[in-house]
């Protein structure tokens, strides 16, 4: 984990149509990623939609992505909870089903000030063996990790970065003088992958990952070994794509997408639902202009 770089998937939670975790489909996203050089997957976040499913499904999802990946590559579990205690209790649980890593997040709905944010993430890290990378994502949470925060909790021996998804490059900037090598910085947003890693970023926690794997290791481990130019090539001729998989709230596009391409149904728990027909017909036609369609 501690030289964790590169493309880290943020993986899909594949639903069958009476709503239980289709476990098929999801060895099939773990082998598709795999096949295609990700560096990483993180299971049980935003993107996962942990936050529809009970602590028991969390924990057979945790299971089955650490035993189907067989250490090929890290896996993080996103354990991510508005109390403190049921943060910790997930992340000592996902710690003995034997993850690499935890997401850990700030405390959406009661948000907390400046102390109470610190003592959150703090907390979990203090109760842990196992390397925590802090998620910064004001726009989900209502709240954010100041930069005084991040100095203070960049310091701790089991926080080793930030998922940096404030869209913020001004801010990541602010606090890039922390990267070294015991805190790395992950971009959160997949349109602003590169300008983060400009600015010393060890590469993206990437929803497009879900659909193209093997493009965005390449942009990553371009922009890693000094091939700017293609770096960038591929973040702008990326950009109709992300966007598109963005046109409703995460992860709706992207499961819509992945259903498109014949590996999962599009299925979601409420409050999510499937697209627009105006949405995904926009979708559609990025996808096909991407080559992912024909």
């Amino acid at each position: 984990m501690q030289h964790l770089e590169g493309s880290i998937v943020a993986l899909v939670t594949p639903f069958n149509d009476d709503g239980s975790v289709d476990f098929e489909a999801l060895d099939r996203l773990i082998e598709f990623q795999i096949e295609n050089g990700t560096d990483g997957i993180l299971t049980l976040g935003t993107t996962g939609e942990s936050s529809t499913m009970s602590h028991e499904e969390d924990n057979e999802v945790c299971r089955f992505v650490v035993e189907h990946v067989g250490g090929r590559v890290p896996v993080i579990a996103g354990s991510g909870s508005n109390s403190t205690e049921t943060m910790l209790e997930k992340s000592l649980a996902y710690q003995k089903l034997g993850v690499n890593g935890l997401l850990i997040i700030t405390p959406y709905y009661n948000k907390a000030n400046e102390e109470g944010i610190y003592r959150h993430l703090a907390t979990v890290a203090d109760g842990v063996d196992i390397p925590c990378i802090l998620y910064n994502i004001p726009g989900r949470c209502g709240c954010s990790i100041s930069a005084a925060n991040m100095e203070r909790l960049a310091q701790h021996p089991h926080i080793m970065g930030v998922k940096e998804a404030s869209a913020n490059v001004a801010f990541a900037a602010s606090i890039a003088h922390l990267i070294g090598p015991e805190f790395r910085m992950f971009s959160g947003e997949d349109g602003i992958a590169v300008p983060l890693m400009s600015l010393g970023a060890s590469g993206v926690i990437s929803v497009w990952a879900n659909v193209q794997p093997a493009l965005v290791h390449e942009m990553c481990r371009a922009y890693l070994d000094g091939d700017t130019q293609r770096a960038r090539e591929i973040q702008i001729a990326g950009q109709p794509l992300v966007h598109a998989l963005f046109s409703e709230v995460n992860p709706i596009p992207v499961k819509e997408a992945l259903a498109q391409m014949g590996l999962i149904k599009a299925n979601y728990r409420l409050p999510l639902c499937p697209m627009s027909e105006s949405a995904r017909s926009g979708l559609s036609q990025a996808m096909k202009e991407a080559g992912l369609l024909a």
